[in-house]
């Protein structure tokens, strides 16, 4: 911009001032023409008395030649060349009977040159060349420069004052972004990038702090996770390296003491395979990949889990009942559905020694609905938003005693919201509690 301003108005005003020197200098030179036509050859008296009538025009020079060429008449004081040839190409131009014009700016100055043939009835007699040289205008066009000049270097320096500025904020924000962005990846998830402002810095900031939320929510959860899986791991392996060393270290132990301490070892290694399943099944799950889902029919799955949990239910005189209608299908997979039931039906029944399971399997509109309830103990209020927290357990010591691991309902819950799907527990006012699993209901093989 500032070299369109230092250039196109310069441009323009010298083609104007050409323009107007040309038209200037050719009707000056027509008007002395004039004064010259009525004669039918020109000498040095005729000319300088015609043209001594000719007003005053402030040309810089005059020149009137005859049809060879020849000086005749001569405005210059010293250095005259009357007398003389000339053979400006003006000149030469004109004696061959066309009209001659230019300008040109240089070295400070306006050089305007125009020349036209003398005619006596239609035979060139002489010819008629003036020049001007003008640093009048030639000043007003460097003045224009200069003030143009001027005002460029003013724009120039707000222009380079708002870019410093600009760019000071711009560099400020970026470098509190990456200090940012060096912290967290040094494990500092609790930093925030602070940038003020409403331009895309600061929305990159915004997202950035809330990308870090989630990094620090996720790592938090990776660290309890990792703490209470090596808390879980290691009361097994304690157990049966106690077990173990008791053996040992015991002389002459009784063999039925050996076998219950071997028993006690069996148990806690298949403590340790139920976590290490369930471990995996999880990192499954976190992972994303899951099997390609199908259509299942829930009620055959529920009808196999049911066979399966009534002798467990009978050890612990548990009364399991189901009530559930045909017609429930979703698009899972059949073993995603056999693990979401039994870890809901053997939840219940160990928290519900001596009592009565009830599970129910039916559709609520859009949704297929398995219900599972108990008349146990129930949860807490302050429990019922964190039972579902992989490794939480209401009752720690009651929990290891029944065998669980506390990731059955962790389980449940990723695996049903993987598939659209939600788990939701509530107490039971007459008291227990009731576990309820959502699928979207398929009709023909399409979800409604």
């Amino acid at each position: 911009m500032l070299v369109l301003l230092n250039t196109y108005p310069l441009l323009v005003s010298e083609d104007m001032v050409f323009h107007s020197k040309v038209t200037t200098m050719q009707s000056n030179v027509s008007v002395m023409v004039y004064s010259l036509s009525g004669l039918d050859r020109l000498n040095e008296e005729n000319v300088a008395a015609a043209m001594a009538v000719v007003e005053e025009t402030g040309l810089s020079r005059i020149l009137v030649t005859d049809a060879e060429g020849k000086v005749l008449y001569d405005t210059r004081e010293t250095g005259s060349t009357v007398g003389k040839y000339v053979f400006f190409s003006e000149i030469v131009s004109a004696l061959m009977g066309n009209d001659a014009s230019s300008c040109v700016y240089r070295s400070g100055a306006f050089r305007s040159r125009a020349s036209s043939p003398v005619l006596y009835q239609n035979r060139i007699i002489g010819a008629v060349y003036a020049y001007e040289y003008d640093t009048a205008q030639a000043a007003l066009l460097e003045g224009l420069q200069v003030n143009l000049l001027k005002l460029s270097a003013v724009i120039g320096a707000v222009v380079l004052g708002l870019s410093l500025l600009l760019s000071m904020a711009l560099t400020r924000k970026i470098s509190r972004l990456l200090t940012a962005i060096r912290r967290v990846r040094e494990g500092a998830y609790s930093h925030r990038a602070r940038i003020g402002g409403h331009d895309e810095i600061a929305q990159i900031g915004q997202e950035f702090n809330s990308l870090t939320d989630r990094l620090q929510t996720t790592e938090d959860l990776r660290r309890r996770f990792v703490s209470d899986a090596s808390h879980e791991l290691k009361t097994p392996l304690a157990a049966i390296r106690l077990l173990t060393d008791s053996i040992l270290q015991t002389d002459n132990i009784d063999p039925a003491t050996t076998r219950e301490f071997v028993a006690d070892i069996g148990r806690e290694a298949e403590r340790l395979t139920r976590i290490s399943e369930d471990l995996l099944r999880l990192t499954r799950l976190d992972s994303g990949v899951l099997d390609p889902a199908t259509a299942v029919e829930v009620l055959p799955v529920l009808e196999q889990v049911m066979r399966m949990m009534s002798l467990v239910a009978q050890e612990k005189n548990v009364d399991l009942t189901y009530d559930a209608a045909e017609g429930c299908v979703v698009q899972a997979t059949r073993d995603e559905i056999h693990q979401v039931i039994y870890n809901l039906v053997d939840n219940a029944v160990k928290y519900s020694a001596g009592g009565a399971v009830q599970v129910s399997l039916g559709t609520e509109g859009a949704w297929v609905a398995l219900s599972v309830a108990d008349n146990g103990p129930g949860i807490p209020e302050e429990d019922l938003s964190r039972i579902f927290e992989r490794f939480y357990r209401v009752d720690k010591a009651r929990s290891r005693a029944a065998g669980g691991t506390g990731l059955g309902l962790s389980i449940v819950s990723d695996t049903v919201r993987r598939r659209g799907g939600t788990v939701e527990a509530v107490n039971r006012p007459q008291g227990g509690a009731v576990f309820t699993a959502r699928w979207p209901r398929m009709e023909g093989g399409a979800a409604l």
